[in-house]
């Protein structure tokens, strides 16, 4: 740059008006101005001049700096670089060079300064020196930075964001930047999908119907688009989405793009969805277990009508045999009365009402003992197979009645294949997660062994395999069922502890999957199937039945097998029988007698007088007296009704033949009436549901419980009154379980202590008294275990 002169400056000739410019005009408006340092600099970089400006922005005095090198207001760091003879390089070559970057004040502060540097030569081109301005931009620097970082932070937190998909998208609907949270929940990385349209998030029959453009226009026309649907991650898999998208407008409104911002809710909708199958599946239960009540409390009185009817069609087939006319009557009465039955066994089954004997089998050989029954059941056009899993897993299971359930199963599916067909049955192992059973009410999570039973026939449509399980439902003509199979199959598997469920689609055959729980003890060998003749004996029975025509009926059936027969009409009747030192080897009683005295202790006491007395229960309906749980209680006999000739003869030889299994003294104990010494039980828990539910528990093992909620009112009662058992919760307000049992065994030394606790095995001090621990949460069979125990030791 070539050096003006003073004349340079002064106003052009011809000019009207203007007052002449000073010779030295220029150097007072550098003196002059403050808001910017004008520095004069020797070609080596010294300092020449200095104005008001640098002394305001440097802190300078001209005479502290004129004569220094000006990199004397360069950091330490920037020396060390040689940035300031850089610059003047830069100046020297092009003529000029501006630069920012952080500069020294007198005092050592920094600030942020813009600086420009011009060469000055002259008219050869020769450098006489430099000309350098400096500005402080230290408040733009703050704004910019404070501008830069907020931007840094907002794209930050946008990018932290992992459970949401948060991207922009330009008017087109074109990607154009993309988080963590997008990446994590669709797929993609932001190199792959950038510079895409937001359709190809969409499924192909929604990108078809144009679904991304709807959204798209709605946003732009309202400001705001929100919808859920399916969207399809970069594997294919698809979820469904909760998506926002918001309109981005200029400051003059025109649209600028948009916001989106995509969240997987699948796991929300699964769990909706499960929930409502839960509260369908509650339904149906409670609906099922209403029904079975009702179908039960039927049953047990028309039991008793087909007894009486059985009883005595088979006596008029003992005395008129040989005349054919009444023979073939007889013997369809009997067939007629044979549906009845099984019509009644069935509702039972369904009401869970039917007395299971469950014994520890294998499956695979129950399975395989019933080829040539499935085959006579089903027509030569059906192919049957078996498919059996390796290491099948055994199972406590009533036999008979699955043998029953199986057959009405391969029934079912022979009449869906009406010209032929396949039916598979699958032995395998199963588990049933928590997931699976989150949806059904009354099963647990764990292992199963899963029978499957698989037709090609017709198929079921949604509705009907909605009602597939109702009793009397059925698609069947009239006359071809009582649709009554399903509902007995329900009715076991439930009462069995295990799970059933059709899968069904229509032209395309159906599924039925029955889980029965795996059970780890030894399977024992299935009996042979043979059906003995009847025999009788000499033995004598007391007949103890409150219908007379029943009760006729069975006396008649027992003296024609030989049998010596008394009779009794009630409870208290029998028992002044067996008092009466009458010898009597069997007692056959019905379950359900009116007075005051229970069947069941009846013979409780009755075993007390004659200790080798054998007993064979009757029923057409159990309740609860003998069968707890759906099964039949250890050590008792039953012979449900209606029963044949064959099958009284049958049993009442097995019982007096010992063939049954031998009834031990804790079931006659705990089961017939109750135990021979019962114990005074005093129970203390603070919670009021737990404690009558474990008093009532009490009470149905034969033994006298008083329950509190209060340890002080316990120790009062204690005080006031005998007891030989105090069962106490560990943690109580007021007073816990331990030192409540320290002052009760100090005022009944005899005391012994059981304390209930939620740990399996609670840490206890050495204690000065008898105790027992029990685990919560205990069977009633834990419970009776530990109180016999107790009075083993009285």
């Amino acid at each position: 740059m070539k050096i003006p002169k003073p004349g340079d400056y002064r106003a052009p000739d011809g000019a009207q008006g203007e007052p002449s410019m000073p010779d030295d005009w220029a150097q007072r408006w550098i003196d002059s101005v403050i808001d910017y340092a004008v520095i004069g600099l020797s070609p080596g970089g010294i300092i020449r001049t200095w104005n008001v400006g640098g002394e305001k922005i440097h802190g300078f005095l001209a005479d502290e700096v004129i004569g220094q090198r000006f990199d004397i207001f360069h950091t330490q760091d920037d020396r060390d670089k040689g940035s300031a003879a850089a610059l003047l390089d830069i100046a020297r070559g092009t003529g000029r060079s501006e630069s920012e970057g952080w500069r020294i004040r007198k005092d050592g502060s920094r600030f942020w300064a813009n600086v420009v540097i011009t060469a000055l030569t002259d008219d050869t081109g020769h450098v006489l020196g430099f000309g350098k301005i400096v500005r402080d931009m230290t408040d733009k620097k703050t704004a910019h930075d404070a501008v830069v970082e907020s931007e840094r932070r907002f794209r930050m937190l946008v990018n932290g964001v992992t459970d949401y998909a948060v991207f922009m998208l330009s008017p087109d609907g074109i990607v154009t930047n993309w988080n963590a949270g997008a990446r994590r929940i669709k797929g993609y990385s932001a190199e792959e999908i950038i510079g895409s349209h937001l359709s190809r998030f969409y499924t192909p029959e929604d990108a078809a119907a144009g679904l991304p453009q709807r959204g798209l226009s709605i946003a732009a026309r309202e400001g705001r688009f929100e919808a859920e649907g399916w969207r399809v991650r970069k594997d294919g898999q698809r979820f469904w989405a909760h998506v926002v998208i918001d309109a981005i407008r200029d400051e003059d409104g025109t649209l600028a793009g948009f916001a989106k911002i995509t969240r997987d809710i699948t796991e929300r909708m699964e769990a909706s969805r499960m929930l409502e199958d839960t509260r369908k599946a509650l339904f149906q239960s409670q609906k099922m277990e209403a029904v079975g009540k009702l179908t039960g409390g039927v049953a047990h009185d028309f039991n008793n009508v087909l007894q009486i009817l059985r009883g005595n069609l088979e006596l008029l087939d003992s005395r008129h045999y040989r005349d054919e006319w009444t023979r073939e009557r007889v013997a369809k009465a009997i067939t007629a009365v044979e549906r009845g039955s099984k019509l009644a066994s069935q509702l039972l089954a369904f009401g869970r009402r039917q007395p299971l004997q469950p014994v520890v089998i294998n499956l695979a050989s129950a399975l395989r003992g019933m080829d040539d029954l499935l085959r006579r059941a089903l027509d030569e056009t059906i192919d049957v197979e078996t498919v059996v899993a390796g290491g099948l897993w055994n199972t406590l299971v009533d036999i008979h009645q699955l043998e029953n359930v199986i057959l009405n199963l391969a029934i079912n599916a022979r009449d869906a294949m009406a010209e032929g067909g396949k039916l598979t049955m699958e032995l395998s192992n199963a588990m049933l997660d928590d997931e699976y059973v989150a949806s059904v009410p009354d099963i647990q999570a764990g292992q199963y062994v899963l029978l499957a039973v698989t037709d090609t026939g017709t198929g079921m449509s949604p509705d009907v395999v909605d009602r597939a399980f109702d009793p009397f439902f059925t698609t069947k003509p009239e006359g071809r069922g009582t649709g009554l199979g399903l509902s007995m199959a329900y009715g076991f598997v439930k009462q069995s502890g295990g799970h059933i469920k059709i899968y069904s689609e229509v032209g395309h055959g159906t599924t039925v999957k029955l889980y029965l729980p795996r059970s780890s003890r030894p399977a024992v060998e299935l009996p042979p199937r043979v059906t003995p003749a009847p025999k009788g004996g000499s033995e004598t029975i007391l007949v103890v039945e409150d219908d007379r025509n029943v009760q006729s009926t069975a006396l008649d059936t027992l003296s024609d097998l030989g049998y010596r027969v008394l009779k009794a009409d009630a409870a208290e009747e029998a028992l002044a029988v067996l008092r009466s030192g009458v010898h009597i080897d069997l007692v056959f009683s019905d379950v359900v007698m009116p007075g005051p005295l229970r069947s069941t202790d009846m013979v409780a006491q009755g075993l007390r007088l004659l200790p080798h007395l054998k007993v064979l229960f009757t029923s057409g309906y159990t309740q609860n007296a003998i069968v707890h749980g759906g099964r039949l209680d250890p050590g008792v006999d039953l012979l449900s009704k209606p029963y044949s000739r064959e099958q009284l003869a049958h049993k009442i030889r097995q019982v007096l033949d010992g063939g049954a299994p031998a009834r031990s003294k804790t079931s006659r104990d705990t089961v017939l009436g109750g135990p021979l010494d019962p114990l005074r039980i005093l129970l203390v828990d603070d919670d009021m549901n737990l404690a009558q539910a474990t008093n009532e528990l009490i009470g149905l093992l034969g033994h006298s419980g008083k329950f509190t909620t209060s340890p002080r009112e316990a120790l009062q009662w204690l005080a006031n009154g005998p007891f030989d058992v105090l069962i106490t919760d560990l943690r109580m307000p007021d007073i816990d379980g331990i030192e409540l049992a320290k002052q009760a065994s100090a005022r009944a030394p005899s005391l012994h202590v059981v304390f209930s606790s939620g740990y399996a095995n609670p840490q206890l001090p050495a204690l000065p008294f008898r105790w027992t621990a029990l685990s919560k949460p205990f069977t009633i069979d834990e419970l009776a275990t530990v109180l016999a125990g107790v009075r083993r030791r009285k």
